[in-house]
């Protein structure tokens, strides 16, 4: 579809209290330096609320609401309201978010029912590309677009230096609830650098190499595929065996895709399987004893790995199995380890592990993250909550095979976000066993219209059970 957007206003959403001088300057923590991404980008889609005319003469007072609660909410979380000094820290400079207003000359509902996915980053107040240096710009941007009908599109870019998901999803909360003028407020915890600290980029270094082995020359291509609840549970069936019990919708979903991709590259390999490695992003918070805040500000990831030889015929209960021994592995005592004098060999040993699996010639990578469960779906501002949640499709002649698994309005599909080589992604979207669980790129309005349908339909089976 033909869309034109233009910029209303520009400007600098600054704290609405000072940052105290001894919290000017902000360090990084160690984990921090994991993740290459310069940004966490994510677009949150509300409907038109009541009439277009309506919707539309709300627009100003829902502007001042955002930028009022989003001036609060800075001086809480006040690094987000700095710039990127260098890879260990943060000038918290109180320069603010920068903040962009624009007009789309279409109706939500029109863009929703077809989604253009190379349009999707139009929503973005930056480019969330992978850039040599951030130094001297914005932690926080942000780009609040109004369709013609009233409704809204909120694009962040955080910087990645200092949000994770979880990290991101406190923020969402805490500006949502803000603006909602809840009595509770939502502090952060900024906890991640007194746990790792960090004296030099010995972790930048050696993490570059290795994601530096996994990166890809070629031409990608991004898609959606949603596996709705009842294709969830099918998985989680087929993926049970006597050693897999009771597998998680992520563990069945990874394991599956898994098994296609897999699949996809033997059959582009005229029938020779090759080793592949999944990777998925594992939140510590949870895993630490006792356990600390979700509203613990940082990176506070590691990245598990798991691995499908060449000589294994993979089948679904083996692989989710796979995937889930190689999360389990961060309990209490490794990430005590991490924590520790330990630390500096486990980290080097992990990433070495993943680096020199095999080349990139001859091994399939394919690494996930997942959103599931971060309550995205929450963030609600005073106009009800969003219809649809996205990440942001890839683009590039050096590309990752990268899968984001977001979960979907009501909570119990998983919508993934998959970037492949061409021609893999073409093999996978023709798969009929792929297909027979996942919908190809459907519009997030009969994404809603089906969940309703099938929690109706449930409601009423247990009705008659009862």
């Amino acid at each position: 579809m033909k869309m034109e957007m233009r910029i209303i206003c520009e400007e600098h959403i600054k704290p609405s209290s000072p940052t105290p001088q001894h919290l000017k300057n902000f360090k990084l923590s160690l984990l921090d330096q994991l993740i290459p991404s310069p940004y966490a980008p994510i677009i949150l889609f509300y409907p038109t609320k009541g009439s277009t005319s309506t919707s539309l003469l709300d627009i100003p007072k829902r502007s001042a609401l955002l930028k009022q609660s989003l001036a609060e909410t800075l001086t809480r979380f006040y690094p987000l309201a700095g710039k990127i000094k260098d890879d260990l820290s943060i000038e918290c400079n109180d320069e603010g978010a920068y903040y962009v207003e624009t007009r789309v000359n279409c109706c939500l509902d029109d863009f929703l029912s077809q989604p253009d996915l190379p349009l999707v980053h139009r929503f973005l107040p930056c480019e969330p590309v992978i850039k040599e240096s951030t130094a001297g710009t914005f932690v926080t941007n942000i780009q609040v677009n109004v369709f013609d009908c009233g409704g809204i599109a909120i694009g962040v870019c955080i910087s990645h230096k200092i949000l994770d998901g979880v990290s991101l999803s406190a923020f969402l909360k805490a500006w949502s609830s803000t603006a909602l003028g809840c009595d509770e407020m939502i502090h952060p915890n900024f906890a991640a650098s007194s746990l790792f600290p960090a004296n030099d980029l010995w972790l930048r270094d050696t993490s570059i190499v290795m994601w530096g082995s996994l990166f890809i020359k070629g031409n990608c291509t991004t898609r959606r595929f949603v596996f709705d609840a009842s294709a969830i549970t099918a998985l989680k069936a087929q993926a049970t065996n006597s050693s897999m019990k009771c597998p998680t919708r992520v563990e069945a979903v990874s394991a599956f895709i898994w098994k296609c991709a897999i699949a996809a590259s033997k059959e582009k390999s005229n029938g020779i399987q090759r080793p592949s490695l999944l990777s998925h992003l594992v939140n510590l918070r949870r895993r630490m004893v006792p356990p600390i805040s979700e509203y613990s500000t940082g990176n506070l990831l590691w990245i598990s790995a798991a691995h499908c030889m060449a000589s294994e015929e993979p089948e679904l209960p083996d692989l989710a199995g796979e995937v889930r021994d190689s999360i389990s592995k961060f309990d209490g005592e490794f990430v005590k380890k991490l924590a520790s004098d330990q630390g500096h060999s486990l980290m080097s040993e992990s990433l070495k592990e993943i680096g020199e699996f095999g080349s990139k010639d001859l091994v399939d990578y394919f690494g996930f993250s997942s959103w599931c469960n971060l309550g995205f779906y929450e963030t609600d501002f005073g106009w009800g909550k969003p219809i649809w949640v996205s990440s942001v499709p890839l683009t590039g002649s050096v590309f990752m095979n990268l899968i984001i698994l977001v979960e979907t309005r009501s909570g119990d599909g998983i919508e993934a976000w998959m970037t492949l080589d061409e021609q893999d992604m073409a093999i996978l979207a023709s798969n009929p066993e792929f297909l027979k669980f996942a919908s190809m790129d459907p519009s997030p309005l009969q994404i809603g219209q089906l969940e309703t349908t099938s929690i109706t339909n449930t409601n009423a089976t247990r009705t008659l059970i009862n």
